[in-house]
């Protein structure tokens, strides 16, 4: 039987925030309603162990292909966020107390649904000492206990204030995916993420790698706030500096009026034309396109991902003159 944590009171901290009239999405950007029984049955089981997602609480436009498929993005340690940012539909104000009961929560979740991969993310916690880092680990030895055959992928926020401490606890725990989003260009930090900075961002996604190199780090950017091409490729140039792998590029999209308005509506074109000059960059995966997200068909990219990295490993033993290593008897 599910627990239920006392609720809080919340407050969106952009409720003073000037109206902005919503733009017509085009054609190529619209998705239809989920009504089908693997969405309902997917949206009872999270109702059941008590568990929110990042698919309902951000209003993501893949809601119905995902949870058809019996996919979904579990939002640890509450739905409640310390921060404040401009594009995101999550509501903010004083979180609840954690669920104990979370981790097993997740893990049942995962074995029930049957998943290959999950991907567990979060609220910001400012208000947790580790800034909810213990959390992260127990959901993800829960599932290693559960379900050890399921690829466990983390977006984590950035633990402002305790990166170094966290990072190294969640490291330890051993993710197949460790992802940070940057959300934007640099230029837009004040207006879009005004609680975050960019560098900092860049430095915990460094600080993974320098930990587990054997870990995949993986991070996207919403296109359509104002950005310039310039600065998206500058951006592709930082991530590659710190070695991130997998890079998503998606359409932002305004959740309400009192977010931030789209600047442009990005076409399927030019998401391509990033994509490749991303993937000439070096990046092992890369997901462009007006409606990628950061844990859109997540499984299958990690896949590939991993066939990628496999394969340049090989390349570069041949290049090096030591060929491939032989398979033991």
């Amino acid at each position: 039987m599910a627990r239920h944590m006392p609720k809080c009171t919340a407050m969106n901290d952009l409720s003073s925030a000037p109206r902005h009239e919503r733009q017509r999405k085009p054609d190529w950007i619209r998705v239809k309603a989920p009504v089908s029984k693997g969405y309902q049955q997917t949206r009872a089981l999270m109702r059941e162990l008590n568990l929110n997602t990042v698919c309902e609480e951000a209003a993501c436009p893949n809601i119905g292909e995902c949870w058809t498929k019996k996919h979904a993005t579990v939002m640890i340690l509450g739905d409640v966020c310390t921060r404040a940012c401009a594009f995101c539909n999550v509501k903010t104000g004083m979180p609840r107390m954690v669920d104990p009961l979370e981790p097993e929560h997740v893990a049942a979740a995962a074995a029930r649904l049957g998943l290959e991969h999950i991907v567990v993310t979060s609220v910001d916690r400012d208000d947790l000492a580790d800034g909810g880092a213990g959390q992260f680990v127990k959901v993800i030895e829960a599932l290693r206990h559960e379900t050890p055959a399921t690829t466990v992928e983390i977006l984590t926020p950035d633990f402002r204030g305790k990166m170094r401490a966290a990072v190294e606890a969640i490291c330890a725990a051993k993710p197949d995916v460790y992802n940070h989003n940057l959300e934007t260009v640099p230029r837009l930090y004040p207006t879009i993420r005004p609680g975050a900075r960019y560098y900092a961002s860049l430095r915990l996604l460094e600080e993974v790698k320098a930990h587990d190199p054997s870990i995949f780090t993986k991070s996207g950017i919403m296109l359509g706030l104002g950005e310039g091409r310039l600065e998206v490729h500058q951006v592709m140039d930082d991530m590659r500096s710190v070695d991130i792998d997998f890079l998503t590029m998606g359409q932002y999209l305004q959740p309400t009026p009192k977010h931030a308005k789209v600047e442009e509506f990005v076409t399927p074109q030019a998401f391509a034309a990033y994509g490749a000059i991303a993937r000439a960059k070096g990046f092992l995966q890369v997901a462009s396109s007006p409606l990628t997200r950061s844990s859109y068909h997540a499984g299958d990219d990690f896949a590939q991902m991993k066939a990628a990295r496999e394969a340049k490993l090989a390349k570069n033993a041949a290049a090096s003159g030591g060929g491939l290593p032989k398979r033991q008897a």
